[in-house]
């Protein structure tokens, strides 16, 4: 996903810090092979893992994009379990974490994740990919068309390319920047993860891009920032009680 702009001003090394650690987002092929490491109990008290484990709990208790998607999860028959569905683990290079379609598993990068804005939205990121892995057929690793789809949506809905992050890529002013935006972020992510020429990515993203970049759900709008979240979050535990009550 992004990376945190919090204690730092804008400038060439932020953006640039910002730019590699967005590759950090994506379903992990690699750890499909390798299967799903198990956290020994002298884990938690390494500092990476208590601190990822501490700012992932903050996240899923106070953020509104998450907030969201968990009511929205265990809306579809897919209740999200803390301990279950998310895992802090060490890994290579600058990818931040994953979702990890094989056990529908998130993976969250300790060493990378260096801040709690970051966590927010490498979280909300992956648990769009968890949403749309739960509510559809979605073939990761034989449609790259279908990952495609769930990368822009990721992208356009997390809060990637909210206006404060974009700044600090130093990226703005654009005519319809956030679509630009949404559009370059999904190229990256397919090809952090698939082994396709950049053409391909973007063919595949072009196929989808008007429907996914559309597809709202379950926030029912882009939420720009966390007030539109919030919002977002209150119109669907509104239609939840209204439909519950037909």
């Amino acid at each position: 996903m992004a990376g945190a702009p919090d204690e730092s001003g804008p400038g060439s090394a932020a953006g640039e810090q910002l730019q590699q650690q967005h590759v950090a987002c994506q379903v992990f092929p690699e750890r499909l092979a390798q299967g799903n490491p198990q956290q020994g109990f002298l884990s938690s008290f390494f500092t990476n893992n208590q601190k990822c484990q501490l700012m992932l709990l903050k996240t899923l208790q106070t953020n509104p994009y998450v907030k969201l998607l968990l009511d929205a999860m265990k809306h579809s028959g897919c209740a999200v379990n803390k301990e279950r569905h998310f895992s802090c683990e060490d890994c290579d290079g600058n990818v931040s974490g994953g979702f990890d379609a094989s056990t529908s598993q998130i993976v969250l990068c300790q060493n990378n994740i260096g801040s709690q804005a970051h966590m927010n939205r490498v979280v909300t990121h992956e648990l769009i990919h968890a949403f749309d892995h739960c509510r559809a057929h979605v073939h990761w690793f034989t449609d790259v068309r279908h990952l495609a789809c769930s990368e822009v949506r990721a992208a356009n809905l997390s809060g990637d390319c909210s206006l404060v992050n974009e700044i600090f890529r130093l990226h703005f002013g654009l005519k319809q920047h956030h679509q630009t935006c949404v559009r370059d972020r999904a190229i990256l992510s397919i090809l952090a993860v698939r082994n396709i020429s950049k053409e391909v990515a973007q063919k595949a993203v072009d196929e989808v891009f008007e429907s996914c970049f559309n597809d709202h759900e379950p926030f029912g709008r882009i939420p720009h920032n966390k007030t539109y979240a919030r919002y977002a979050h209150r119109d669907f535990q509104n239609r939840d009680r209204y439909y519950s009550n037909i």
